[in-house]
């Protein structure tokens, strides 16, 4: 939701504080040409996912939404428990949140890795509600989504007239997350300049705003992310040596989903539960051969990719069960099997090309039996386009059956 905070009848603020109550799982945006530090502030501490003043530029509005986006089931719910967004089976997932209560406990910087999609925004914000800086702001940037020139404004704040453009002041991340928790995810995307400036101020704890000579003072406690190997990319000469030690006082690494199998049940009846509880109908159940389907599948997207298949089979699923047949094609086993190699002959045989023309004929007949030879979905079953297939079933000679019949 983007809400402005002057609205007819009630203050956006107000409306997010009602949002964030009934709808908890609702990223919020607010907008508002009055910006104060104090009304952001408050506005971040209601739950909202960014505090965007006016006039507001086209890069900053689409950083705010990917970020909100990017957020998604991470906005914080009202529980008893810091943990309970990170759903999980036992297994390794265990020892990840032994070690953020630990954590939590101290101002100590955190480095969270884990590829994509692995939920290292959930495990920021646990350690966050988990510890003494809950009460605060909980501010958030993905540093990878940002050009650097407005990266530096996004985290230190600008002066009015400090470039082309700015016609008003921006506080920046740091001074709204003062008292409070700044999240900094994709770190290892940050170029050398900002990892300079990053450093000062994690060293000193002030920076000054861009456009101006003066410096501000804060108390924020820093954690940060990356998908990439950073100590490989220290190596590289990519990413600074101190920054990177710094930043990696304690490191908490996210397995993968591929390596927890344990939690692909568990998360996929969150998310159903979820879904239900949006749309007001009961949640689906998986089929046997759906839940094979999924514990088999190696997840390249992790937890994020989860979500979104549990999203697509619940809007394909006719009834209250969800099937194989629901589950996106790259996992839902209706993938062609690879044929085996064939064994070349002795002697002058086939021709090593026709032997590709003929598995490449038995693959694409295939597909076609599979779609009932409707030809847009066995494009998409081979993953090449209808004009390809249609192309490359005229070349191999390849007619539908029914046709020949007629």
């Amino acid at each position: 939701m983007i809400t402005d905070v002057r609205l007819p009848d009630i203050s956006g603020l107000e409306l997010l504080a009602i949002v964030r109550d009934k709808y908890p799982w609702l990223p919020v945006i607010v907008i508002t040409g009055y910006a104060t530090i104090d009304s952001t502030i408050k506005a971040m501490r209601l739950g909202a996912v960014d505090y965007i003043p006016k006039p507001f530029t086209r890069d900053s509005v689409m950083a705010s939404l990917e970020q909100a986006l990017h957020s998604g089931l991470a906005a914080v719910r009202k529980t008893d428990s810091p943990f309970s967004e990170i759903i999980h089976g036992g297994g390794s997932m265990t020892g990840v949140i032994e070690l953020i209560d630990k954590v939590s406990r101290s101002e100590a910087t955190v480095l969270i890795t884990g590829e994509s999609g692995t939920g290292k925004e959930l495990v920021a914000r646990a350690i966050h509600r988990q510890g003494s800086r809950a009460r605060q702001p909980f501010v958030t940037v993905n540093s990878g989504a940002l050009p650097e020139g407005l990266l530096e404004s996004e985290l230190f704040g600008h002066t009015r007239g400090a470039y082309t453009g700015a016609v008003t002041s921006s506080l920046g991340r740091f001074r709204i997350a003062d008292g409070g928790t700044l999240f900094l995810d994709e770190v290892g995307n940050m170029s050398t300049a900002m990892q300079v400036k990053l450093l000062r101020v994690i060293q000193e704890q002030e920076f000054s705003p861009v456009g101006s000579l003066d410096l501000v003072k804060v108390d924020v406690r820093l954690i940060t992310a990356t998908n990439l190997d950073l100590e490989q990319a220290v190596y590289r000469s990519e990413f600074r040596e101190d920054l990177y030690y710094r930043l990696n006082v304690i490191e908490i690494h996210i397995p993968p989903l591929r390596e927890r199998r344990e939690d692909i049940m568990p998360l996929a009846g969150h998310f159903l539960a979820r879904i239900a509880e949006t749309t007001g109908k009961k949640p689906l159940t998986l089929s046997a051969g759906a839940v094979a389907a999924m514990q088999e599948y190696p997840w390249p997207g992790n937890v994020r990719e989860l979500q979104n298949a549990m999203e697509r089979a619940s809007v394909l699923s006719d009834g209250g069960e969800i099937t194989e047949s629901d589950l996106p094609v790259r996992m839902s086993g209706s993938a062609l099997p690879t044929p085996q190699t064939p064994i070349l002959p002795s002697a002058d045989g086939f021709s090593l090309p026709g032997m590709l023309r003929d598995i490449e004929r038995q693959q694409i007949t295939e597909a076609l039996r599979r779609s009932g030879w409707v030809r847009s979905r066995a494009a998409e079953l081979l993953g090449m386009k209808r004009t390809t297939l249609l192309a490359r079933m005229n070349s191999l000679g390849i007619t539908d059956p029914s046709q020949e019949e007629g």
